[in-house]
């Protein structure tokens, strides 16, 4: 074949909880991935060497350069493969760029997938996990889907039964956030509180609120212990989140380090009626 083509989500984190911080500069999580209906497409198309370009919103803000996941991606199954392979690869974009939506991920693992079939490598769907958790911490989430929780740092995945349908309404901020800077700064506030670092624990009442689909009790138990740094680097998105509740969110976060907020409605209309009731009083920028 001469092209591929990968449609890959976006994710919210129903529940992030960061353990201290570890000789290896990374925390153990427990962090509990649900994948969204917000796509990014990636094609590969034959070529001599492996190469990005990126089309749709937020375009011009995605590296083409060596530092593009993408790109990281298509190079490491190569030499997975042990063999030199080119692949030009159109990332068409939806989901927000530095949004905490893992959409660098979401683009590393449809890499991986197109190029794995557009070379015929047929490498097994285990192989293609090792090599997204070497890429980062939420690439192989991207790869599996759906609803799993991820501990270690977040690579080490369980997929997690879900009922019913979750409606979400996305308000997505001026500019991104650096996960860097906002893990940085969650050690920073830390520190100044002195306190002891609780083990990250999975939250039972969030994940029977899962396997039900109820809606309610789920916003209810929505967590993210990245909250108060993004809120702390943009202060802006306080109001954001208060809006949303305001107008009948069931629970409204920051989207793992941000600055994305996520709202959890009760049912399609209401997401709706959410997401224009944030953008035409002001409180969000674009919402979706």
């Amino acid at each position: 074949m001469s092209s591929v083509t990968v449609r890959v989500p976006a994710k919210v984190n129903v529940q992030l909880s960061v353990g201290p911080l570890r000789e290896d500069g990374y925390h153990d999580l427990v962090n509990v991935f649900h994948a969204v209906s917000i796509f990014d497409e990636v094609m590969a198309k034959e070529s001599e060497s492996i190469t990005v370009s990126v089309k749709g919103k937020w375009s011009d803000q995605v590296p083409v350069d060596d530092s593009n996941l993408a790109i990281r991606a298509a190079r490491a199954l190569a030499k997975h493969a042990g063999r030199t392979y080119g692949a030009d690869l159109i990332i068409q974009k939806d989901i927000p760029v530095a949004g905490g939506m893992a959409g660098g991920s979401a683009d590393a693992a449809g890499a991986l997938i197109a190029c794995n079939e557009l070379w015929g490598l047929g490498l097994p769907f285990d192989d293609l996990m090792e090599i997204a958790g070497d890429l980062g911490s939420d690439v192989p989430f991207s790869l599996l889907g759906g609803t799993a929780v991820g501990t270690g740092r977040g690579e080490q995945l369980s997929e997690l039964p879900t009922g019913g349908t979750f409606h979400w309404v996305f308000a997505l901020a001026n500019g991104g956030l650096s996960t860097a800077s906002v893990y940085a700064e969650c050690d920073r506030l830390r520190a100044a509180e002195a306190a002891e670092v609780p083990w990250p624990q999975l939250n039972d009442s969030l994940l029977e609120a899962l396997g039900t689909g109820d809606a309610y009790a789920l916003g209810s138990h929505l967590s993210n212990d990245l909250q108060p740094a993004a809120l702390n680097l943009r202060p802006e998105l306080g109001p954001t989140l208060d809006a949303g509740r305001q107008h009948g969110a069931l629970g409204a976060i920051v989207s793992g380090s941000g600055p994305t907020c996520a709202f959890l409605a009760i049912d399609a209309l209401h997401a709706r009626d959410l997401a224009l009731s944030l953008t035409t009083t002001g409180a969000a920028h674009t919402a979706v």
